[in-house]
């Protein structure tokens, strides 16, 4: 019997996407890559490489040209908000998602402005912070938490939004060891289709059987994430060191 997964199309999907900047640099150019339903994805690159960037895009906040595709529909400005709110973006900087007196008004604010009734707003933050294990501080200013629990915060903003398409931007930046590793743990066991582009390698071994080597706005490499980080010769010419990405 067939995979359910297998029958769906694919989470996301970009065609020959190419993005330039409002003063024309360009940022993206031909990318071509697909997103099985239920995959994990890792976009790994040096710094300025154009992995925010393409997750940007494929959330639909920036448009450029090509085509992009959201669970089989392809997006253009008359469903552009519909589509959407299939897919949430984790921003890199915690603080751009949390902006409510208190850490369970933060979590509430997604759900309440999809129009939720009240029961079900509590019951997505509840289901949210109990995943990060955060729920004991839902009445907590988030400016008094740790940057580690800031971090499980504003992914519990996005889990509660219970969308399939969930894209995170350097998770684990500026953790210390043992967040880090509580934080693999919170996000290898969501069920989410995931494209997550990090600056660390073992994550990406770790969460991701695939992955995407962006460099300079091209993609230079895509396959599965054994083959790519064991290809030193590759790793080195775009400015990458197993265990270690600059």
């Amino acid at each position: 019997m067939a995979d359910p997964e297998s029958l769906k199309p694919p989470s996301l999907q970009l065609v020959d996407f190419s993005f330039d900047f409002p003063d024309g640099t360009r940022a993206l150019e031909g990318i071509n890559l697909e997103v099985p339903a239920g995959d994990s994805i890792a976009i790994i690159g040096p710094n300025g490489a154009g992995k925010s960037t393409l997750l940007l895009c494929m959330a639909g906040l920036l448009r450029g040209s090509g085509e992009v595709f959201i669970q089989g529909q392809r997006l253009t400005s008359e469903n552009a908000r519909d589509l959407r709110r299939k897919v949430t973006l984790v921003f890199q900087d915690p603080d751009d998602q949390l902006f409510m007196p208190v850490l369970g008004e933060d979590v509430a604010f997604g759900p309440v402005n999809l129009g939720l009734d009240a029961a079900e707003v509590k019951r997505r933050v509840h289901s949210a912070l109990g995943k990060v294990n955060l729920l004991d501080k839902i009445n907590r200013p988030p400016h008094h938490m740790s940057y580690g629990e800031k971090r499980r915060a504003a992914i519990a903003t996005a889990l509660a939004l219970e969308t399939d398409i969930l894209l995170l931007d350097e998770p684990t930046s500026n953790l210390d060891p043992a967040t880090r590793q509580e934080l693999i743990q919170y996000i290898g066991a969501l069920p989410s289709t995931r494209v997550v582009a990090t600056h660390d390698l073992e994550l990406a071994r770790l969460l991701c059987a695939r992955c995407v080597l962006l460099s300079g706005g091209h993609q230079i490499a895509s396959g599965l994430i054994e083959e790519i980080l064991a290809d030193l010769p590759l790793l080195q010419a775009h400015r990458l060191i197993p265990g270690e990405l600059f």
